[in-house]
């Protein structure tokens, strides 16, 4: 009897179909292993649920703020008084630091309401309300002031206090995150 050509009689079909379900195995485990480790990447239940929250205005009063926890940091949700608003909109733009108006800084048709992160943005302390030169926020640790729109007018800081992202649910309730 001969011998067959294809040296040693294996199919190369069969070797073709060993080499890509192999492959095709590796695959699997590769997916297997990647799906849980990427999973425990993502933030937890509890994180999630702080993610947005939701908060009554009508429970400040015209000239009053309420400093309320979001994603562990304080948010501060002011009433500004009509004063406050022609400060914040009679200052030239031009002249400050980190120039935003304040039509930038809140929603049109609720100018009255400034929504802002209450961390400054120098070394990350939480600012005091109304003991400024600017009526705004003034961070005691380094002296930086901020306008009664949150924006940086002294001081180290670099940047205006942040606006975070918000909507009106309805002309009394927003919604933060």
């Amino acid at each position: 009897m001969s011998e067959p050509e294809n040296g040693g009689g294996q199919d190369p079909n069969r070797r073709d179909f060993i080499y890509i379900a192999a492959g095709a195995g590796a695959a699997g485990a590769a997916a297997m292993v990647a799906v849980p480790l990427i999973g425990q990447m993502n933030p937890a239940a509890d994180t999630l649920a702080l993610a947005s929250i939701e908060y009554d205005l009508s429970k400040v009063e015209e000239g009053m703020q309420a400093v309320v926890k979001w994603r562990g940091k304080p948010l501060f949700v002011r009433y500004r008084t009509k004063k406050e608003i022609a400060d914040a909109k009679a200052v030239d733009v031009k002249s400050l630091r980190d120039p935003q108006t304040d039509a930038e800084r809140v929603k049109a048709g609720h100018e009255q309401y400034l929504v802002l992160i209450g961390v400054c943005t120098h070394l990350g302390c939480v600012p005091n309300f109304g003991t400024g030169e600017y009526g705004g926020w003034f961070c005691p640790c380094h002296g930086s002031e901020y306008d009664t729109s949150g924006r940086i007018r002294q001081g180290p800081a670099p940047k205006n206090l942040e606006v975070p992202e918000y909507s009106f649910l309805s002309d009394t309730k927003i919604k933060v995150g």
